[in-house]
């Protein structure tokens, strides 16, 4: 369930959210009762594999539902939500440029205002040099940045992303972690919120204004801490690693 409030210091409440599969005639509770709430911030979900992290996030946005519980946006209209997935899922008869339009054209963006739209960000992720490349043509961490991009096109107020940076070499990686929080912190697009899953623990303290720790399944709300650290942060800072170390505890 999805409920729409007028805004007001949160953006995102989760609220008492539960979620199970069934496989093989038996029942598999991944979630139960998940609350928390999101503002204007970055924030991470991390967690043993297999505990609903992926779940609550396609949950948050829209795609699957709840058992029960609700999501709810503090908001004056419906949110426009960007999703960058661990995998880019480019579609390969197409090139870059047409990539990250596809979203804008489904929500019906006139296909000039489109490809301005799409130019902007592709400038951005810094790839405008190569819109007319087809994804084979591109490294992997060109194709994550076109992925990025895809996501941001379409200027959302939330932005959720899955593993983003987990199938990547570390150098890539680190350049990319670097480039969101830019943008973030750039204000440049009107993004009110960021929430990542990843099982880097290192990466959620670098990145993050708070971290949500969960459970074994099924999943609940452990621990969430607070990374108080001023930006730019590096992973030799002591302050940095306190936190990884605590959140480390937490974890295992």
């Amino acid at each position: 369930m999805v409920t729409m409030l007028l805004s007001r210091g949160d953006i995102i409440e989760i609220v008492g959210v539960s979620k199970s599969y069934v496989s093989e005639g038996r029942e598999i509770k991944v979630l139960e009762d998940i609350s928390f709430s999101v503002g204007k911030e970055f924030v991470s979900i991390i967690g043993p594999s297999g505990c609903g992290k992926s779940t609550l996030l396609r949950i948050i946005a829209g795609v699957e539902k709840p058992d029960s519980g609700k999501v709810i946006f503090h908001l004056s209209r419906k949110p426009t939500i960007g999703f960058v997935f661990q995998f880019p899922t480019l579609l390969p008869w197409m090139t870059v440029l047409d990539n990250v339009i596809l979203p804008l054209i489904a929500s019906g963006v006139q296909k000039s205002r489109a490809i301005e739209k799409a130019r902007t960000t592709l400038k951005i992720v810094g790839l405008s040099e190569f819109e007319d490349f087809y994804p084979s043509e591109l490294s992997g961490g060109m194709k994550q940045r076109v992925n990025i991009a895809r996501a941001l096109a379409v200027e959302p107020d939330i932005l959720l992303m899955d593993e983003p940076f987990s199938n990547l070499d570390p150098l890539t990686a680190e350049s990319l972690r670097g480039e969101v929080l830019d943008i973030w912190l750039s204000s440049i697009l009107p993004i009110k919120s960021i929430i990542m899953v990843t099982h880097n623990v290192e990466e959620a303290v670098l990145m993050s204004d708070r971290v949500i720790i969960l459970s074994p399944r099924p999943a609940r709300v452990l621990k969430i801490v607070d990374i108080m650290v001023p930006r730019p942060r590096t992973r030799k800072m002591p302050e940095v690693q306190e936190l990884v170390d605590k959140v480390y505890e937490y974890v295992s």
